[in-house]
């Protein structure tokens, strides 16, 4: 009997641990950091199955560089403006920031950052998304109006 109690208490303190990371709605004016990451309060967030241009980042458009990677990160910003967001968390990255997405007045953000071309949907994690991703390619609209490397291929040559 005292096996099955013991058993049974490790996997409630699983549960109870993880569930604080999954299913967590942490809302507030946030700060972006830039096309994929906000933070509210101490809270890190990054944006579930989207990978935008990081800051730095450039794309080549009509043979010339642009910083595509602010652009993304100043759609995010007016995006949200100055309101408040909620993000509903589903886990926590290797960076333990929460993995989320993030609503303004039940607006999806995640997936306006891909319908609007400045994220991609990220297959690598999820395959949310990829909709939005091919109007945004079709419509040749935001990173999608010229060439760029994907975010996750800069990110891993420029560690």
């Amino acid at each position: 009997m005292e096996v099955k109690y013991l058993t049974f208490s490790f996997f409630l303190s699983l549960i109870l641990f993880f569930s604080q990371a999954y299913g967590k709605t942490i809302h507030g004016k946030p700060k972006i950091i830039d096309g994929d990451t906000i933070h509210i309060g101490k809270n890190k967030i990054r944006l579930h199955a989207i990978d935008a241009p990081e800051t730095k980042q450039k794309c080549i458009k009509n043979n010339k560089e642009w910083n595509c990677g602010l652009q993304s990160t100043e759609f995010l910003l007016e995006l949200i403006g100055s309101s408040q967001i909620q993000c509903i968390t589903n886990g926590k990255d290797k960076y333990n920031r929460y993995i989320g997405v993030c609503y303004k007045n039940n607006i999806d953000l995640n997936s306006q950052m891909v319908l609007n071309g400045w994220a991609i949907a990220y297959r690598y994690y999820s395959l949310d998304y990829i909709n939005e991703e091919e109007v945004a390619k079709n419509k040749k609209i935001g990173i999608w109006s010229g060439n760029f490397e994907e975010p996750y291929l800069f990110r891993k040559k420029n560690k």
